[in-house]
C-alpha cells in the first residue's frame, strides 16, 4: 500500500467513482466537466455547466504556516486555490468568460478568527480583479460561511462555479484521435499575472506533500492538523519546518523560498492563456485536460477507446516535486499519478497548430512544449517517460 493510501487518500478516487457510476454523464461523456442542456435559458444551442471543487487539505498547510509565522496573507492563496480548481476545470470544456462563483467556508471558530475569514474574502476579490485585467470575467455571488467546529478542526474552503455557454464553442474531447500531439503547459515559474515564483504544486496531493516534507513536531504541536486515526509511521515524516529555506534555480536566478511557501504556492490559473488560445485557435483544440487529481494519468478518464497516450517529453519537474520525492521515497509511478509534476494543462491538437499555442504561452511567460502524442492501440494505455524510467499505466 502506498503512503498516499495509508493516509486515507486515493489518487484515483475509486470509491467516489463507484458511488457515482449511475449518475447522468451529461451530453458529452468524455468532456472534462459534465455538460447539461440549457435549463436556465431553454435554448437548444446553449448548455449549462455547474462545477464544485475546493482547496482540499492545502488549508491545513496555510494554518500551520500562519500559526508559525503570523503571516495571514497566505490565506489569500487558499482562496485562489478554491477558485482556480473550478475555473480551470471549466476551461477544459471551452468556457472562459461570464462565470458565476459562490464560496463555501466551513470553519472551527475557536481556531480560525475573523482576520483569516477577511483574508480569504479579500483574496477571492483580488483574484477576480486580476482576471478581469486579462478579459476573464468572474462574478463573485457571495456564499456561505458556517461555524461548524464539531465537523471541521480548522477550515475547509470550497466553491461552486456555473456558466451558460454556446454549444458551438465547447471542447468535448470527442475530437481526440491518433496522430495528434499533446502540448503541455507549465504549472510553475512566474507568469505575467503572478507576483512571485510559483512552485507548481497546485491543489492535489497536498496530504502526502505535507506529511512527506514536514517534521514530526507538527503532529505534536498541532494535533488538529491531521486525522487522529492516522498511523504515526506515515504522519509528518519529513525533515523540514515550514520556514526552512529551499534553494530554487529558475531562469538563471538563484533564490531561497521557505518550504511552507513552496507547498502553499497558489494554484496557477491558465484562464488568460486558454482565453487567447480558444479565441485564436478554437478549431485546432481537439481536447483539453486539467492534470489535477490523478496527476499525469488524469487524461485517461477522457480518452476514446483504442488509443495509447505517450508522454515522452514532459516538462522538467520543478524543485518542489524533487523535495517531496526525496522526503517520501515514493517511486516515479506514484509521483506521476498523484502530482502534476510541473505540467498541469494539456491541449490535444494537430502538430501544425502546436507552435502557435506554445508562442501564446511564452508571451505570458508560461513555459510550454510538445510533451507527447496519441497513437492507435488495441486498448487504453498511458506511457510516461520519467528520466530513464518508462512507466506504463493500463486502463
Amino acid at each position: 500500500m502506498s503512503l498516499y493510501a495509508k493516509r486515507g487518500v486515493s489518487a484515483q478516487k475509486e470509491e467516489v467513482h463507484a458511488a457515482t457510476k449511475n449518475l447522468d454523464k451529461g451530453l458529452y461523456p468524455r468532456a472534462f466537466c459534465k455538460i447539461y442542456p440549457d435549463v436556465l435559458g431553454g435554448d437548444e444551442a446553449w448548455v449549462n455547466v455547474m462545477h464544485a471543487d475546493g482547496a482540499g487539505t492545502k488549508s491545513i498547510l496555510a494554518y500551520l504556516y500562519w500559526r508559525e509565522t503570523g503571516d495571514v496573507s497566505v490565506w489569500k492563496g487558499i482562496a485562489q486555490d478554491a477558485i482556480v480548481m473550478n475555473t480551470d476545470d471549466l476551461l477544459c470544456v471551452g468556457i472562459t468568460d461570464k462565470l458565476l462563483y459562490s464560496s463555501s467556508i466551513d470553519r472551527n471558530k475557536s481556531r480560525i478568527p475573523a482576520e483569516v475569514l477577511q483574508a480569504l474574502i479579500d483574496g477571492s476579490q483580488e483574484f477576480f480583479d486580476t482576471m478581469r485585467q486579462h478579459q476573464v470575467d468572474i462574478t463573485f455571488m457571495g456564499g456561505e460561511t458556517a461555524d461548524v467546529g464539531d465537523v471541521v478542526r480548522t477550515v475547509a474552503v470550497n466553491g461552486t462555479m456555473t456558466a451558460r455557454w454556446p454549444k458551438a464553442k465547447l471542447v468535448t474531447n470527442e475530437g481526440i484521435a491518433p496522430g495528434q500531439v499533446i502540448v503541455g503547459f507549465s504549472s510553475y515559474g512566474q507568469s505575467v499575472y503572478e507576483n512571485e515564483y510559483n512552485s507548481g504544486i497546485g491543489s492535489n496531493g497536498l496530504t502526502s506533500a505535507r506529511h512527506d516534507v514536514l517534521q514530526k513536531k507538527y503532529k505534536v504541536e498541532y494535533p488538529e492538523s491531521l486525522d487522529e486515526a492516522m498511523d504515526d509511521a506515515v504522519a509528518y515524516i519529513g525533515k523540514h519546518s515550514v520556514t526552512d529555506p529551499v534553494a530554487i534555480q529558475y531562469r538563471n536566478e538563484n533564490f531561497d523560498v521557505p518550504a511552507g511557501k513552496l507547498l502553499l504556492s497558489p494554484t496557477r490559473t491558465f484562464a488568460p492563456l486558454a482565453k487567447r488560445i480558444l479565441s485564436e485557435q478554437f478549431d485546432a483544440v481537439k481536447g483539453m485536460i486539467h492534470c489535477s487529481g490523478g496527476g499525469q494519468t488524469k487524461c485517461m478518464k477522457y480518452m476514446p477507446d483504442g488509443v495509447q497516450v505517450i508522454k515522452d517529453n514532459l516538462i522538467d519537474a520543478p524543485e518542489i516535486f524533487r523535495l517531496i520525492q526525496q522526503s517520501s521515497g515514493a517511486d516515479a509511478r506514484e509521483m506521476y499519478q498523484v502530482f502534476n509534476m510541473g505540467c498541469r494543462l494539456e491541449i490535444y491538437t494537430e502538430e501544425s497548430a502546436a507552435a502557435q499555442m506554445i508562442a501564446t504561452a511564452n508571451s505570458l511567460s508560461i513555459e510550454a512544449q510538445v510533451i507527447g502524442r496519441v497513437e492507435a492501440a488495441s486498448g487504453q494505455e498511458l506511457l510516461v517517460k520519467a528520466g530513464e524510467a518508462q512507466i506504463v499505466y493500463n486502463f
